[in-house]
């Protein structure tokens, strides 16, 4: 299994084996168990689904704990299902950090920090307009229509609205320690979200 379900924990700074100070991003990953096979004949397609973090069964409706208890496994909070070709896993197994030793890069999916509402000059960069000669229209969004011909406004315009909170993937992050004993990954660089938000951890798709 080169998949892992973990929390963002926050950013520091290890040194590497020349003495360069590289920032990384800790991610506590795991233990995750697995809780449920997706069979290629019968749901058509094959996949793992693992369950991470403790969850109390009275805040679980009757689906899920009923599908707990038929795994045999505890209730868990975050449930993420991971494509295979093969299972090469068990209901009941448990997933550490110790499957990414051998992996040298990732991909992290996560939800980003949600800005709220903001205008184009925050969400999309605009210029604005002038700060002097009487320019009342320093952090307005500007002319957005147009006039007779079309007479409308182009769907998709960049325009004031709702900033982040989306779920956003980070490529080809490069893995810089493992730390299996205490559940540990050391990524270089920035992950989405905030501390101790969740996070999906895979193998990196284009990049070996």
């Amino acid at each position: 299994m080169k998949g892992l379900i973990g929390k963002k924990l926050g950013m520091t700074s290890v040194y590497d084996e020349s003495g360069t100070a590289v920032p990384v991003t800790v991610i506590e990953a795991g233990p995750c168990v697995v809780t449920q096979l997706k069979d290629g004949d019968k749901d058509g397609y094959t996949a793992v689904q693992l369950g991470y973090g403790d969850q109390k069964e009275q805040r679980l409706n009757k689906p899920d704990l009923g599908q707990f208890k038929k795994a045999g496994v505890d209730a868990k909070s975050v449930l993420r299902e991971f494509r295979v070709e093969d299972t090469e896993v068990s209901v009941g197994d448990v997933v550490t950090a110790a499957a990414f030793e051998e992996v040298n890069y990732v991909d992290i999916v996560a939800t980003g920090k949600g800005r709220g509402f903001q205008s184009v000059i925050k969400r999309y960069d605009f210029g604005g307009g002038r700060a002097s000669h009487g320019g009342g229209w320093l952090r307005s969004t500007g002319s957005i229509g147009m006039c007779e011909t079309p007479a409308r406004v182009f769907k998709g315009k960049k325009m004031p609205g709702h900033m982040g909170d989306k779920r956003v993937t980070t490529q080809n992050l490069k893995i810089v320690q493992v730390r299996p004993e205490e559940n540990l990954i050391l990524v270089k660089g920035s992950v989405p979200g905030a501390n101790g938000g969740i996070v999906t951890i895979k193998e990196a798709l284009k990049k070996k």
